[in-house]
């Protein structure tokens, strides 16, 4: 799903970009994690245990780390980054701080308003990724944040009345919203926005209440043929990747085993400026300090960020992306 911004004639560009970042071993996307603290509560995530006081340890720019990685991917995430209320300074700093790139922002969506959306546009983030996991109230009490659902539905037409036509729902496959996966995506064509989907992990917390395995695993068969299924029929609003997808079974009953390149294609900067491969991994190096890494033996998780970063270049994945 494509904004207007971009012209076909700018997929050659960053298919160049991106031949030469990975033949130099540089990441092609960098996370920038601008807050640690969060306003949601979510049981398998403890961003929200973090105390106001780390505040005071998050830079106040991201340009010169931009700029030194010169990324063709970049991601504004937390935390909450919406917390930021410089939020728009960070970005407007690191899009001037590259001429080629692709910004990104991942939200819980609680305090997104259509305003607050179109000046973060305009500061420069191309897409935005609001996290839904049910399309009622479960969502609400998921994040602990009530109305949550029905706010972001109806933000949703009102960003794209402001001239935003780069949206997307982060939906995260959980053993308790297999029957809501489907309609997620009828919701979000009906919407003309997309939808991104990831597996659940404990490597978070530990939580392994919402694992998918017994008799799920055939439901879970079944939900990603009917999004494979709804991919050759329409693409452009499922924004995965046909080989993410069809890991995703893999990876649940324990058959991956391919090394993780996270940290290689993609890395992870936190608030304070220090590196790590992965958001579950501890810090490694300040980023002025980097050094490549290599894959490591891990098949803990299975982020989008982390299959998409392995997919191959087919051609469904350039079809995905000119839709």
């Amino acid at each position: 799903m494509l904004s207007a911004r971009f012209k076909p004639w700018h997929v050659a560009l960053f298919l160049g970009k991106y031949a030469w970042l990975t033949t130099r071993r540089r990441p092609v996307l960098v996370h920038f994690e601008v807050t640690l603290r969060c306003n949601a509560h979510c049981g398998f995530c403890d961003y929200w245990k973090t105390s106001a006081d780390a505040r005071s340890a998050e830079l106040k720019s991201y340009a010169d780390a931009a700029r030194y990685f010169n990324p063709m991917l970049v991601t504004f995430t937390g935390g909450e980054p919406t917390l930021r209320r410089d939020l728009e300074d960070l970005v407007s700093e690191v899009d001037r701080a590259i001429s080629l790139k692709y910004i990104t922002l991942i939200t819980h969506g609680a305090m997104l308003t259509a305003e607050r959306a179109r000046s973060l546009w305009d500061a420069g983030v191309n897409q935005f990724n609001i996290s839904l996991d049910y399309l009622d109230e479960r969502h609400d009490r998921a994040r602990g944040i009530p109305g949550l659902s029905a706010r972001i539905l109806g933000t949703i037409p009102a960003m794209r009345a402001a001239g935003i036509d780069n949206i997307r729902f982060n939906t995260v496959i959980k053993n308790d919203n297999l029957d809501q996966i489907v309609p997620i995506v009828r919701r979000a064509e009906e919407l003309g926005v997309g939808v991104n989907f990831s597996v659940y992990t404990d490597a978070k917390n530990g939580n392994k209440d919402f694992l998918i395995g017994g008799e799920e695993l055939s439901d879970l068969d079944t939900v990603v043929s009917e999004l494979l299924a709804h991919k050759r029929r329409r693409r452009g609003v499922i924004t995965n990747s046909d080989y993410y997808l069809e890991q995703i079974p893999r990876y649940v009953r324990g058959e991956l085993r391919e090394p993780c390149r996270s940290g290689v294609r993609t890395i992870h900067i936190d608030p304070a400026g220090y590196v790590k491969r992965c958001p579950d991994f501890p810090t490694d190096f300040h980023w002025r300090d980097y050094r490549s890494y290599t894959p490591v033996d891990c098949n803990a998780c299975y982020y989008a960020c982390r299959g998409e970063a392995q997919a191959p270049l087919r051609l469904s994945r350039i079809r995905d992306v000119m839709a």
